[in-house]
């Protein structure tokens, strides 16, 4: 399969002369070397309509006047302008194309519904080439990158305590109040500062605070100090990989009732909610980030950001909106934990 072009006057010769010929669109892609969507898509859109049967069909030149003429106009954001400036407002915003699109859908903003791939082609258009919107996108690979394991680093976990242990409403998010946790590393020049990141499995609520060092005491106490002010039904779970930085993790089950489960050695995608979002936190703090001197209301509004964004695997709600909707019943408001958290 080739790279992809548009469809050229030839390319729609060829077709038009493989469809008369009885060849399916299916086959005709492969012989044109073509995706067969492409092929369906060329062949709706082009497609010449006119009251008398005889003079309907494909046809070649036609087919090529109509896509210039949709080029000319350009695409449904182009020639929407506050459609537009919505766009590029939530893409500096760190909102990816899906999001956008889930959340004028569900929202009816601009009572225009525009898909994500349509996002993408504004952005890499001359438009959006122009303007820069390609470097607010999230960071895109060629290819998936393989996950490479981790090296351990030699913490005994009792097997009550490994995931395989673990209840498996937890993997199945049917319930709330299971947290994964991790550490965010800096460069060692701006010293051992580092951040605790921990994420609600259900709602994707995020908790950032920061750290002066490694140590597990500290870390745990820090953690038992962000989610105290839960109710119970929501601090139930959490789990780790296999860092000794989680080697006291029994404080947290003597001060907050909370049980900690470790992912099995090299495996830290066994907590992905946690490890996929310490990538989006990276767009904002990379690694050359001198932690300690970040001030604390530039991590809250960074927190808040986060807890801000629609979400595809929320419908695109927000984490924020999911959890205060468990915590509207319980005993403490949920705006004493929104503000606690860093």
């Amino acid at each position: 399969m080739r790279c992809y072009t548009h469809l050229d006057l030839n390319d729609r010769r060829r077709l038009y002369q493989l469809i008369n010929a009885g060849r399916s669109p299916c086959q005709a892609a492969v012989e044109l070397g073509r995706h067969a969507s492409t092929i369906y898509r060329e062949l709706k859109r082009n497609r010449h309509l006119d009251e008398e049967p005889i003079f309907r069909g494909y046809f070649p030149v036609t087919a090529q006047g109509k896509a210039a003429a949709r080029r000319l106009r350009g695409g449904k954001i182009i020639r929407r302008h506050e459609l537009a400036a919505y766009v590029v407002d939530r893409l500096r915003a760190a909102w990816s194309p899906e999001q956008i699109a889930g959340y004028l859908r569900r929202h009816q903003r601009h009572r225009l519904s525009v898909s994500h791939e349509t996002i993408y082609q504004y952005v890499y258009s001359p438009v959006g080439r122009d303007q820069g919107l390609g470097h607010l996108l999230p960071s895109s690979r060629r290819s998936r990158r393989r996950r490479y394991a981790r090296k351990p680093r030699g913490l005994n976990i009792p097997s009550a305590h490994m995931i395989a242990a673990r209840p498996a409403e937890i993997g199945e998010r049917t319930s709330f109040g299971h947290w994964e946790g991790d550490l965010i590393a800096f460069r060692q020049e701006y010293g051992k500062a580092n951040l605790t990141s921990l994420v609600e499995r259900r709602s994707r609520f995020t908790v950032l605070m920061p750290n002066p060092s490694r140590h597990s005491a500290g870390i745990m106490a820090g953690i038992a100090q962000q989610l105290r002010s839960l109710p119970p039904t929501l601090r139930r779970t959490i789990t780790f990989d296999r860092g000794t930085e989680f080697a006291n993790y029994r404080r947290l089950q003597d001060t907050l009732g909370m049980t900690a489960y470790f992912c099995q050695p090299s495996a830290p995608w066994q907590k992905g909610s946690v490890e996929n979002n310490n990538g989006r936190i990276r767009r904002f703090l990379p690694s050359d980030t001198d932690i300690a001197r970040l001030p604390a209301k530039e991590l809250q509004r960074l927190v808040e950001r986060l807890n801000d964004t629609p979400r595809k695997c929320l419908g695109y709600r927000t984490p924020r909106d999911v959890l205060a909707e468990q915590l509207d019943g319980a005993r403490i408001a949920g705006e004493r934990f929104d503000r606690a958290h860093c």
